[in-house]
């Protein structure tokens, strides 16, 4: 699992570097792919005019969870593997000055760019941490939204992340992730054959080990939707879920790793 990681984080360190190097090519075996499946094409374009260039370029992603989120004034959003750092910018420019927009990723190469992509916009709640999305940096009950591009698929412990997803959530707050995701006719072997781990296929989950997840770790209104088709049985996905509220004085049963479903 460890090498598996490393390989990850080594291949979305090159992809930053080649974006900062001014290059428009992506990093051998990262999730970009053809422009109509993976990147900044799944942005529209009065987004994209708002993003520095580096930033767009540095998409990876295989959706676009800012327009999916509905981000409100105020709010507190978190992106799970923050990479160049687009999706927090747009979240930081929804939520406005009196709110806030914390980037997580675990890669000290993505990170620098994100910053200089969120000062080049111009934008001063944006947070960048470095971190694995498997034990989040961050308190209990203090995020409003979580989202995520393409980012969960690659973890080798997804039930660590959406265990943490619901930790960090506050009561009331909500999931708005873009992912890769599998039909459920697709065996884990047969998503292997379809690509590589590093390259966002060969790790997904299928829509009901999402769904089971979800719900596993205490999350309601699950949905998982599949928005367009990224190899045979593959699709990219909108993934969505509430942490319930609960009345005063009850809480939320605690997840902790023993509970955990053994879908992920």
């Amino acid at each position: 699992m460890n090498e598996l990681r490393e390989e990850v984080r080594w291949r979305y360190a090159e992809s930053a570097k080649v974006v900062s190097q001014a290059s428009r090519t992506c990093g051998s075996g990262s999730c970009c792919g053809d422009g109509a499946k993976f990147g900044e094409a799944l942005y529209d374009p009065k987004q994209r005019g708002e993003l520095p260039d580096a930033a767009a370029v540095a998409s990876l992603g295989c959706g676009n969870p800012t327009a999916v989120a509905d981000l409100r004034e105020g709010e507190t959003a978190l992106d799970l593997g923050s990479g160049g750092g687009i999706d927090v910018i747009l979240s930081a420019k929804r939520v406005g000055p009196q709110g806030r927009a914390f980037g997580l990723d675990m890669t000290d190469e993505m990170l620098a760019l994100a910053l200089r992509n969120a000062q080049e916009a111009g934008v001063r709640n944006a947070i960048f941490l470095k971190g694995v999305i498997e034990a989040i940096p961050l308190p209990a009950d203090s995020v409003d939204v979580v989202i995520s591009n393409c980012v969960i698929n690659l973890s080798t412990d997804k039930a660590a992340v959406l265990t943490e997803i619901a930790r960090v959530l506050r009561p009331g707050g909500r999931v708005g992730v873009s992912d890769v995701v599998a039909e459920d006719r697709l065996s884990a072997e047969q998503r292997a054959e379809r690509g590589s781990y590093v390259g966002c296929i060969a790790g997904a989950l299928s829509k009901s080990e999402y769904e089971e997840g979800l719900r596993a770790v205490g999350l309601t209104n699950v949905e998982v939707a599949f928005t367009h088709e990224v190899a045979d049985g593959m699709h990219g996905a909108i993934v969505k879920a509430v942490k319930p509220t609960m009345p005063a004085g009850q809480s939320l049963p605690l997840v902790t790793p023993a509970a955990r479903t053994g879908c992920c």
